[in-house]
This record gives C-alpha cells, sequence and structure tokens, in this order.
C-alpha cells in the first residue's frame, strides 16, 4: 500500500489546477473550495432516450430524503470534464489489449477541447501512465504504451481513483475496463463500493472475458456504478468495446453538475437518498447517483 500513497498526491494536484480554469458565464458556476458540497451529476433524457440539453438551472430541484434544498452551484452540460480511465492491464489481457487501446484512443479523440483525462493502469498496484491532462495527444500516447503482465486487484485500484477524483472541483468522471475477477487487492468490494460512495464521482464500469463469468464481480461493478449515478457495461466482444466507450463519453457530453449544502445535523454514518426533479418535462428519465454519506 506504501505505493499507492506516493501516486494519490501528485494526481490531485494536477487535477485540482486544472479544474480551477473552469471558465464564469450566466449558467456555469465555478464550485467553491472552502464549503463542502453534496456534487450530483445527471443525465436527463426525453421518453425516446434522446438526451435533453439546454435545461437552465432554475428547471432543476434535489430532495435530500425527500427534502428540497437549495442549489449552490450548477454546471450546464456544455462545461469541461475531468476524466480518468482505469484500465487492466493484467496478463489475461494481452489478445484484446490491441481492441482497448484503440477504444482508449477513439475515446479521447471525441472528447472536447479543454476537457482533461488521466491514464491509469492496474495489476497488483496502480500506475499513474499520464496525469490530468488537456494535452490529449500526451494521453493517447500514454495509453499506447499499456503493456499486459501481472495479477488483477481491481478493487484497490478502483479505492485509490475514486478518492483522487473526488477532490478534483468541477466535472469528472471515471471510466474503469477489465476483463478478470480480482485476485490480488487487499480491499474486499464492499470497501470499493464505499469508496465510490464517498467520492459520488460517476464510474462507468465495462466488463469483458473472464469477468463476464463471476456473478459476484459482475454484481459489485453494477452496484459501484449504479450507487455512484455512472452507468455498467458488459462487452461481449472485444470489438465491442471501442463501441461501448463510444457510447460513454457522448453521455459525459450531457450531463449537468449540480451541488448543494448538506442538512445541518445529519449523521455522517448514514447513508442519504437523492432525487432530480426536472420541472416543465413530460415523462423525462434521468440518472444520477443513489445518494451520499455526509461526512
Amino acid at each position: 500500500m506504501r505505493l499507492l500513497r506516493i501516486i494519490c498526491p501528485i494526481v490531485v494536484i494536477a487535477a485540482l489546477n486544472l479544474s480551477l480554469n473552469l471558465s464564469l458565464t450566466a449558467q456555469e458556476i465555478v464550485f467553491k473550495t472552502d464549503v463542502r458540497l453534496v456534487e450530483v451529476y445527471a443525465t436527463i433524457s426525453d421518453n425516446r432516450g434522446r438526451y435533453v440539453d439546454g435545461l437552465l438551472r432554475e428547471r432543476f430541484q434535489i430532495l435530500d430524503n425527500g427534502q428540497p434544498q437549495k442549489l449552490e452551484a450548477f454546471e450546464t452540460e456544455s462545461s469541461k470534464v475531468s476524466c480518468a480511465i482505469l484500465i487492466d492491464t493484467t496478463g489475461s489481457m494481452q489478445k484484446s489489449m490491441p481492441a482497448v487501446k484503440n477504444a482508449v484512443v477513439r475515446f479521447i479523440d471525441e472528447l472536447r477541447e479543454g476537457d482533461s483525462v488521466a491514464i491509469y493502469g492496474f495489476t497488483s498496484s496502480v500506475t499513474l501512465l499520464q496525469d490530468f491532462t488537456t494535452d490529449l495527444s500526451a494521453a493517447k500516447r500514454a495509453a499506447l504504451r499499456i503493456r499486459a503482465a501481472g495479477q488483477t486487484a481491481l478493487f484497490d485500484a478502483i479505492a485509490v481513483v475514486t478518492h483522487d477524483a473526488g477532490l478534483v472541483k468541477g466535472k469528472k468522471a471515471i471510466v474503469v475496463f477489465t476483463d478478470g475477477a480480482d485476485n490480488a487487492s487487499m480491499l474486499r468490494a464492499g470497501g470499493a463500493i464505499e469508496s465510490a460512495k464517498k467520492a459520488g464521482v460517476p464510474v462507468y464500469t465495462v466488463a469483458e472475458g473472464d469477468a463476464l463469468k463471476s456473478q459476484d464481480l459482475m454484481k459489485n461493478l453494477r452496484a459501484i456504478a449504479a450507487n455512484t449515478g455512472g452507468s455498467f457495461h458488459e462487452a461481449r466482444d472485444s470489438h465491442k468495446v471501442s463501441d461501448i466507450f463510444q457510447e460513454i463519453v457522448a453521455g459525459l457530453a450531457h450531463t449537468y453538475l449540480l451541488a448543494y449544502k448538506p442538512p445541518a445535523g445529519v449523521s455522517a454514518a448514514k447513508w442519504r437518498t437523492i432525487q432530480v426533479m426536472v420541472s416543465g418535462l413530460k415523462d423525462y428519465k434521468g440518472r444520477w447517483k443513489e445518494g451520499y454519506y455526509p461526512e
């Protein structure tokens, strides 16, 4: 675990510096650094599954354990995003690695100017291949340098990256790809899920190969995605990985970020539910995290 503690500060500092450069407009507010806010990422779609963009702050209302809360900050779907990509680089990935690298490169190509990306690899430990950068060419070079070898410490890796990303201000997301069950983590699945819940960053999980054969792993990857407002994907063929990554990056471009102060006097140990309401829309569908733990 000593290696993990060395990596974390590097990622946090780089990402924080980038996030503080977000521009301020009438509908886009830079998050305060001295107030602890509950961040909620929401994607809204109509009854045909089409994303609904251009919604104003006044259209949203957040319920915390059923009680309305005042929005303290709001970022539109057009504001920039910082995305961490966490890739399984274990020995079992050798066959599918070329397809995964291609999928990551295409994912980066679809990011918008000003978006930032970080690349992580994991085996029995986490390796930072590229810290958060708006230099998308550098990020692609880092992805192409990935090599497959070693065991799988998936849950440890998820805990590290969700913790790091949770300290970044502004819109962010995590994409996790694995092709095998965890066989090397010090953390159990429950620890990784709790870490993801506390960070509150949307986690998009993608499973391929032997990972699809483990019902427990599939359950845990679904839970991480559902609890954070991300989504879970099954890649039944390595050639489908690129399509899945394209679907994820498209969704990131349609995500709103809302934030509010947690109610005073609530217990830090008790899970609180979140619901997002949008006025003036009929039969809409939304995706956001199910709740959070106050700190």
